[in-house]
């Protein structure tokens, strides 16, 4: 049997990272087994729709590299992908359900829902639900006539359909992760199926859909837990028991306080979306890991390892070896807890791993967006593989490579201040004048005419590097001193000290 996993995203806003790590378990899981990952989007509340998001999924798994085999955009045999397109087929199976006496009608209005929530909620019970103790007491066609429900559905009375839930059964099934699973039916609320718009809910929808797709296994998040009797007795109500998928409920992903959320993000300053989004109600931006300057490679290693392991001490993956390596069986039952600190390590030892051509883009991308124009592609190679190593995330390369095509806006003059002279300020005139003499411009020629004056003169070298430095670069950071003096070339390196000097 071929593997078949689905991810099932509603079009409602950003995609957390925990919607990340079940998509790319999804994806690692089929690849590893040679199967299918099919992406299905669930939009059949369209009270929540948000325009932009369905595209805003699709862009953030192209940034991860985690392409979907079959959606609504890459087309596939078990179309359509998007359930608000399925809608004519969902009504059969609840209707099937109602003729066999697993579900009912329920033409209870809101203002009666209402007033059953506040009769009969008691402090045992401070949120009463529509259950098999209050169903007897509803309008729905358990305590109403035949000729009732007849005339009530033919005169077109606003209805939704509810599943019927046993009072005293068990229902069980045996979670990848956490082995055997059981559940009181009678502690479940009858679900409402079809929605008075004709719309399934999520119950319904993803046990045909799933069925119709040929879905094999279904990895979902653990608040999907409670959901479960009810999707197993819908299965079995529909006759399609045996062609159930096996089930994975992935733990959750962890804040400071519980479980990660965007307000996380926002409170201690990092990001849970995998891309920016703005929400086009409140037009309010929540920043994503691709933005704050992340590889999609480091994102990805990052996520997978967030409550998996291979059993060995090994942290870094790349897509195939995660592919290659990934049971879900070793997924952590418990919550992982997210530590951006070490997100950013990931990313770090990525830019460290990348080559320098796959890396260029992105930086070129990023200084241009800060003024730096880096259209020199031999030059801009030259300083990724110089610098690289000492940036963590992207936006690093502004501060570690710009001063090597623009010279800095500002310097830390504050630095030099405290140990400056006039010994000093006539040892730079000096080297100033050597400097525009020399002929052949190279790292060594700089640095003996500076070692050669500084010993004329009696001063140490290690107290005039952090000047020069700071001329040259505008802070106390960077490569070899003598080395970003040859890279910029004698012109700009005598400019700049000049500029500096007019300045202490």
């Amino acid at each position: 049997m071929s593997v078949r996993v689905r991810f099932a995203p509603s079009p409602t806003g950003g995609l957390h990272l925990g919607g990340v790590r079940t998509v790319l378990y999804n994806y690692l899981f089929a690849k590893h087994h040679g199967g299918e990952f099919v992406l299905r989007i669930e939009d059949t509340d369209q009270t929540r729709f948000v325009p932009g998001a369905e595209e805003y999924i699709f862009n953030c798994l192209e940034w991860c590299g985690l392409t979907p085999d079959e959606s609504p955009v890459h087309g596939g045999p078990y179309g359509p992908y998007r359930q608000s397109e399925r809608k004519e087929m969902y009504r059969q199976y609840a209707e099937k359900l109602v003729t066999n006496g697993y579900a009912y009608y329920a033409f209870d209005t809101k203002e009666e829902l209402e007033q059953m929530r506040e009769q009969y909620k008691t402090e045992e019970n401070p949120s009463p639900q529509y259950d098999h103790r209050i169903r007897r007491k509803m309008r729905n066609s358990l305590t109403l006539a035949d000729d009732e429900v007849k005339a009530l559905l033919e005169s077109n009375t606003p209805h939704v359909i509810r599943i019927k839930m046993p009072e005293h059964d068990v229902v069980s099934f045996t979670d990848m992760i956490r082995g055997e699973v059981s559940f009181q039916t009678g502690l479940v609320d009858d679900k409402v199926l079809l929605k008075a718009d004709g719309m399934p809910t999520y119950h319904l929808a993803v046990v045909a859909d799933d069925y119709l797709m040929k879905i094999t296994h279904a990895f979902r998040g653990e608040e999907w837990l409670p959901s479960a009797p009810v999707h197993l007795l819908l299965w079995k109500y529909l006759g399609w028991e045996s062609s159930m998928p096996q089930w994975a409920h992935l733990p959750l992903i962890l804040g400071p306080n519980g479980k990660l959320s965007k307000r996380d993000g926002a409170k201690y300053g990092f990001p849970v979306f995998a891309m920016n989004w703005t929400d086009p109600k409140i037009n309010e931006l929540t920043e994503g890991f691709r933005e704050r300057g992340f590889l999609p490679e480091a994102f990805i290693n990052m996520l997978a390892v967030l409550g998996w392991n291979d059993g060995t001490e090994k942290e870094l993956y790349s897509l195939d070896e995660l592919i290659a390596s990934f049971d879900i069986k070793r997924v952590h039952s418990a919550g992982a807890k997210f530590d951006f600190e070490k997100a950013k390590w990931f990313n770090q030892e990525w830019l460290k791993r990348k080559d320098v051509q796959s890396l260029k883009y992105d930086v070129r991308t990023v200084l241009a967006n800060n003024g730096i124009v880096a259209d020199d592609d031999a030059l801009l190679e030259k300083i990724i593989e110089l610098v690289k190593e000492r940036c963590t995330l992207l936006p690093d390369f502004v501060q570690q490579a710009g001063f090597f095509f623009k010279a800095p806006e500002t310097l830390e003059l504050d630095a030099v201040k405290p140990k400056w002279n006039d010994e000093k300020k006539q040892f730079f005139t000096e080297y100033i004048d050597v400097l525009k003499t020399v002929s052949t411009w190279d790292m060594s020629s700089v640095e003996t005419a500076f070692k050669e004056l500084a010993a004329a003169k009696s001063i140490k070298p290690g107290e005039l590097q952090l000047p020069m430095r700071i001329m040259l670069v505008g802070g106390k950071f960077g490569p070899a001193v003598f080395q970003i003096a040859e890279i910029i070339g004698k012109d700009d390196t005598v400019k700049r000290m000049e500029y500096a000097l007019s300045l202490l």
